[in-house]
């Protein structure tokens, strides 16, 4: 039988860093002994473990000075995901969604992919540059969302619909995805499952928030949707979400489809308490778009040009970069995922230095977790991910 998600499992992450026991969990590819050779930094000396997270680094010119010269030396790309803290964005060669990232990595000459970001993503990495190292600045950055599902879990759900087309978001571990028909992204969702016969089954994993959205969008009465979430965004509730939205009138809305106030964002659009023209329900990739719009056009006082947003807050970063003239406020100002903010700037500088955490994905496994992701490219453009 199908197991309920238990959102207290998670509960701890909210004030917290995750312990080993916590982060490490069944459902994910273990790490591998670094294939690395250790280069020396005369940082590396004031690296301690501290409370679960690598410290004695600050963020200074001397630090970016010396990340560059080891990346040069590795021969290695950075890439930074839109929830990591603004110092690892800004030393970033890269910065978006996990898919989007792994996928531009792919296309560069580097040797070495540091993924900063949780575990999943430097999987996914993996799994698109079966060739080239692949590292994470902190080996215990988890995700409460992908460990909501484990491989054992789906396999036992397909057994139960043995006709179902699976489709896994692709917050998910290898070990899903290598169990999955389709992957999606919360910017191609709805276009994925459009794409399946309508007589097929279909089973959505593993966000309940963002599959209600899909079954909302398609209409699809024959969709069966996990009950994971993201312990981060579905404590954005639609409480604060109506509080804020009464608050700032003239505010839009940037809402991301895995948020728990999802639903009631378009419950209060359909009443008309929130005109529907103000709510957006996007990917990050989707929220940076049209926040460059935004700042296109944006003549006003940056006080007086609001939009609300929906989603972890390291997002704010690179949508007040997109659109400066634009007051960009958090619908929840504690929506912070801690395993994103694992990644420090002493785990990045260790990271390079010692060549570690190294991600591998056994080649089974990546095979069938890559023909998932290419299936959802034959359907069309991905978008920009998460």
């Amino acid at each position: 039988m199908r197991k309920a998600f238990t959102p207290s499992v998670h509960g701890l992450l909210l004030n917290a860093a995750p312990t080993t026991a916590q982060a490490i969990v069944k459902g994910r590819v273990p790490m591998t002994n670094s294939s690395l050779q250790r280069l020396d930094s005369f940082l590396l000396p004031k690296v301690q473990r501290t409370q679960g997270v690598w410290g004695g680094v600050e963020a200074n010119e001397e630090w970016a000075t010396e990340i560059e010269r080891l990346k040069q030396e590795r021969n290695a790309v950075i890439l930074a995901h839109n929830y990591q803290i603004p110092e690892i964005q800004d030393i970033a060669d890269f910065t978006g969604d996990s898919l989007a990232l792994s996928r531009k990595a792919a296309e560069t000459d580097a040797d070495v992919i540091v993924f900063c970001g949780v575990h999943f993503m430097a999987e996914s990495a993996k799994i698109l540059s079966p060739n080239k190292t692949v590292l994470i600045p902190d080996e215990e950055a988890g995700c409460s969302l992908a460990d909501s599902i484990t491989a054992n879990e789906l396999r036992e759900w397909k057994a139960e619909h043995p006709d179902a087309v699976v489709v896994s978001y692709v917050n998910t571990t290898a070990d899903v995805k290598a169990l999955t028909d389709i992957c999606c992204t919360s910017s191609n969702a709805v276009d994925v499952v459009e794409s399946i016969a309508p007589d097929k089954e279909v089973l959505f994993c593993p966000d309940q928030f963002l599959g209600a959205h899909v079954q909302r969008e398609t209409g699809r009465d024959n969709i069966r949707v996990w009950a994971g979430e993201c312990h981060v965004h579905a404590g954005i509730n639609g409480a604060e979400l109506a509080e804020q939205a009464k608050a700032n009138p003239q505010a839009d809305l940037y809402i991301h489809p895995e948020c728990g106030c999802a639903n009631s964002a378009i419950f209060l659009a359909g009443e008309g308490t929130i005109e529907k023209e103000r709510v957006h329900m996007l990917s990050t990739g989707g929220m940076l778009d049209m926040a460059k719009e935004e700042g296109a056009v944006a003549t006003a006082p940056r006080t007086s040009r609001k939009v609300l947003v929906a989603t972890e807050i390291g997002m704010l970063h690179q949508l007040r970069q997109a659109a400066p003239d634009v007051d960009f406020q958090p619908i929840n100002d504690r929506a912070s995922c801690v395993y994103m903010k694992m990644i420090t700037p002493a785990a990045l500088l260790r990271c390079l230095a010692e060549g570690a955490d190294e991600v591998d994905v056994p080649t089974e496994v990546a095979d069938k977790a890559r023909a998932s992701l290419e299936a959802m490219i034959a359907i069309g453009n991905p978008g920009s991910g998460e």
